[in-house]
């Protein structure tokens, strides 16, 4: 496995970095293991171990040597490749300490700078096997003594080509089991990493599923012993996993270990399947209940305090060495004395705990939040004996290591949502098999995975699908959950387009529509009226309860609720909505509206209005509805028909009121020429562009949840540069000089990569803000400063690229550039494969702010993916490329 990173990027003198942290017990750094070294591939010089390991084989084989003269004769061309060798292996050694936030890092190795304790990065690829070049050899004769006696030439050749036959074999089966383990490895080359919008590859789920076959034929121990059947799941087991989880980066081991422990879950307390899934995928309720906890750093810092009684100071300390407050726990409360041992804790039991500190409110809150913070600490880890080393297995399964890591939002083990339901379509069809005496077959493990995503892709609940699940089978699934007013489902989103013929080429010999792109909020309406069937009435009870008739609810993209901020929608829906339609879910775009000129407003006008509890005599900014697609009407779901089926039911179950509702104006022409002119029409209309979508066919169905090719967007601007928009994420900024003296005068942007659960730095920007933008951003930005970058920041090392504050990665930025290119200073795609070297990653060249996205969370934003992707269309399209520039503006 490539070494992966092991620094926090840049950190001040005075602290100690993880890297250094996690040294030997003395205060050392950690020496590499050995590693063999044979003369017929090797091409470097090796470090004091290889070199004697290269000594015996001369001796064994090929020459005496007398080591000084051959260090003599060698140092002048080796001594550079074996530093590099030595600082190769030392990574090797800090890959398996690195901080848990960090996946593996290809191409990467780590350089200490002794005077300010800088951790910096350089490239350092993998050597890979091959012949020793003439060059060599001869440099390696003429090193020999002319005293050395020498093996005559026949049994030199034989042992040589005896060893060069073990040799090839090792090779080969050492290029086999990489073979076998790269589908899941984080290869820049393959790039197998799963994508938000994609499926994933088929390989890597058929592996898995027979892995799992493997495990239950072995009928191996499980990891953490058997509980009481019917007793409540112990938080100890799901840390265990947690644990398992945390020390690799193998996505087909991850998903073992969740498969494994799912199958316990469902085997002893099916009853505790769905606290233990929520716990696993961090979070607590569905996105739509609006549960979040809101726990911000120095509040866990002072339950840690108190809960072990240690002063907050020596908690700060702590945390400023480590890095890490869920070690920092580990660490204060192995060596806290107890007189009384609590209960230990349960899965359930920590669940409550979470849901009852999210949900605190009213006066005194914040330390009865810490009072409950402390209540769980205290019962945690109640099996420990004694200290516990933090410097091995990353804290090992620390009930409290893990407790932290969720209040802070962040488990940073690299466990995907995805992986997870996977996991337990998984441990759902081996447990049935199981019941009946039966092995589960691929092919039904394959079923339960499709079911199980396309379930939860139309109803992202697990509190309706896992009890469902339990009760009816995994099978049954389908018919048990369906989508259904009151439950947001993810909206299905359009891959970015540059130029209108390639849209033509992607949509060649296919019957396609154009319409209109709004700039404004994407909504989800759902309303069930009040003679609807009893069973759908029970989803939207905690509704808003409209005047004229029924029940309704307004949830964003990120299935937030809306329905607060837009009473005056709900008020009004009932006049377009016509009386025979009884149900439905109607995806489409809040937009603000000019009343007076009867025409669309600037999406910088609907962000004005007031986010919660909108009184409708209050609202200055008007909205008007563009509907655009329908899901659900009069009791079923529609996703799998047809577009066009599907406006055809729109236009039939609603009618048009001039300011307040309206269909999304469309073309169906295929011709390039009227996509051209339709196109311009848009941007007049005040519109951001085009969405070009299959009109019919199988492939014209709602995708939910997922970025499709049927769909694709063509925007106003950058059409012939990078096709789209960014969103990203603010993590720091830069003081002011000149005019912004008083104010941050740029900012560090970052893309998300969803996979390692990190922000990957893309820009600076410092273009494109007013000075009462620049003032606002300042007032807002300043309440969510920290002492420091996250562990899950990645970041550029250098001193002189370090930001003046950072943030919490709390907002999002619409952002506009002229081109994407390669740079040392940046971090986004490192992974993806865009620079062979793994030195450079994607930079944003001329960005430019447009708008804060209010509406998007900072997990979404544009991910590192789609950023690589964005980088490598434009590189097929212009074959001239642009140097590595850093922004042009002053801090």
């Amino acid at each position: 496995m490539a070494p992966k990173q092991a620094t926090l990027g840049y950190v001040k003198p005075a602290q100690t970095t993880i890297g250094r942290f996690f040294a030997q017990v003395d205060g050392t750094r950690p020496r590499a293991a050995p590693r063999q070294t044979t003369l017929s591939f090797s091409t470097k010089s090796n470090g004091p171990a290889e070199k004697k390991e290269v000594k015996e084989e001369i001796d064994a084989g090929d020459v005496s040597p007398q080591s000084d003269t051959k260090k003599r004769s060698r140092a002048k061309n080796e001594e550079l490749n074996a530093s590099e060798t030595e600082s190769e292996t030392k990574s090797i050694k800090e890959e398996a300490e690195a901080p848990p936030s960090k996946r593996a890092r290809r191409n990467r190795k780590r350089i200490e700078d002794d005077e300010d304790e800088v951790m910096t990065e350089a490239s350092a690829p993998s050597p890979k096997p091959k012949k020793e070049s003439p060059v060599r050899k001869r440099s390696r004769s003429r090193s020999r003594s002319p005293t050395s006696p020498v093996k005559p030439k026949s049994a030199k050749a034989a042992i040589g080509k005896a060893k060069a036959s073990k040799i090839k074999k090792e090779e080969e089966e050492k290029e086999k089991d990489t073979e076998e383990r790269s589908i899941v490895s984080s290869s820049e080359d393959e790039m197998e990493v799963l994508e938000e919008e994609e499926e994933e590859r088929p390989e890597i789920t058929a592996k898995a599923r027979k892995e799992v076959q493997t495990i239950i034929a072995s009928k191996g121990k499980d990891p953490y012993p058997d509980w009481k059947a019917g007793a409540p799941v112990p938080y100890a087991a799901l840390c265990k996993t947690f644990s398992l989880i945390e020390l690799t980066t193998k996505r087909l081991q991850i998903m073992e270990h969740c498969s494994l422990f799912l199958r316990q879950v469902l085997r002893l307390t099916p009853d505790d399947l769905l606290p233990t899934v929520l716990l696993m995928i961090n979070k607590l309720a569905p996105d739509y209940a609006g549960i979040e906890l809101g726990i911000g750093e120095s509040l866990i810092m002072k339950a840690i305090g108190e809960s072990t009684g240690r002063s907050l100071q020596i908690i700060k300390q702590d945390q400023k060495e480590i890095g890490d407050l869920g070690l920092v726990a580990v660490k204060s409360r192995s060596t806290q004395p107890t007189m009384f041992k609590p209960k230990p804790l349960t899965v359930r039991g920590v669940h409550q705990g979470l849901m009852s500190i999210a949900t605190v409110s009213g006066s005194g809150a914040q330390q009865r939040k810490v009072d409950l913070i402390k209540k769980l600490l205290s019962a945690s880890d109640q099996n420990s004996t004694g200290k516990v080393d933090i410097t091995k297995d990353k804290g090992g399964p620390s009930e409290a290591k893990f407790l932290i890591r969720f209040l802070e939002g962040k488990l940073r083990l690299g466990l995907a949502e995805r992986t997870v339901i996977v996991s337990l379509a998984q441990a759902v069809v081996a447990h049935e098999a199981e019941v009946k005496g039966k092995l589960p077959s691929t092919s039904d493990m394959e079923k339960g995975e499709s079911i199980l995503k396309q379930v939860y892709s139309e109803l992202p609940s697990y509190d309706v699908i896992i009890p469902a699940m339990l009760e009816h089978g995994i099978m049954k699934l389908r018919d048990n959950c369906k989508l259904k007013p009151g439950v947001p489902l993810k909206p299905m989103l359009a891959k970015p387009t540059k130029a209108i013929t390639e849209v033509l080429d992607r949509f060649e010999g296919q019957t396609f529509t154009c319409e209109y792109k709004y700039d404004g909020e994407r909504a989800q309406i759902h309303y069930l009226a009040k003679d609807a069937p009893k069973g759908e009435a029970e989803d939207l009870k905690n509704a808003t309860h409209l005047k004229a008739d029924g029940v309704a609810a307004i949830f964003s993209r990120n299935s937030e609720d809306l329905s607060r901020k837009y009473p005056d929608i709900l008020a009004k829906l009932h006049a377009w909505v016509k009386t025979d339609t009884k149900s439905f879910v109607l995806d489409c775009e809040t937009v603000a509206w000019d009343v007076s000129e009867k025409k669309v407003l600037p999406f910088q006008q609907l962000m004005t209005r007031k986010k919660k509890d909108v009184k409708i005599e209050d609202v200055k900014v008007k909205v008007c509805v563009f509907a655009f697609d329908l899901l659900y009407l009069n009791g079923n779901p529609v996703v799998e028909k047809p577009l066009r089926e599907r406006r055809e039911l729109l236009t039939q179950s609603f009618v048009p009121v001039e300011g307040e509702f309206a269909f999304a104006t469309h073309m169906d022409s295929q011709e390039l020429e009227d996509i051209q002119t339709f196109l311009d029409e848009s941007v007049k209309a005040s519109c951001e562009g085009l969405m070009v979508k299959m009109l019919d066919g199988g492939e014209s169905g709602y995708e939910p949840s997922k970025r499709s090719r049927n769909w694709l967007k063509i925007k106003k601007d950058y059409l012939s540069g990078v096709g789209d928009s960014l969103d990203l994420v603010v993590l720091g900024a830069y003081y002011g000089k000149g005019k912004r003296t008083s104010v941050y005068g740029a900012f560090l942007l970052a893309c998300y990569n969803p996979f390692s659960d990190t922000y990957e730095t893309v820009c600076n920007i410092g273009t494109g803000f007013s000075e009462q933008v620049l003032e606002d951003l300042h007032s807002q930005l300043s309440e969510i400063v920290i002492e420091r970058p996250k562990p899950f920041y990645s970041h550029s090392s250098g001193t002189q690229h370090q930001p003046d504050v950072w943030f919490e990665p709390r907002y999002v930025w619409e952002v506009k550039t002229a081109d994407l290119t390669l740079s040392p200073r940046y971090k986004a795609g490192c992974r993806e494969g865009v620079d062979p070297s793994g030195e450079k990653g994607i930079s944003l060249r001329f960005p430019r702010f447009i708008r804060v996205r209010d509406d998007k969370k900072a997990v979404d934003a544009t991910s590192s993916r789609q950023v690589a992707e964005m980088y490598r269309r434009q590189e097929s399209v212009t074959k001239n490329k642009a140097p590595a520039v850093d922004d042009d503006f002053e801090y």
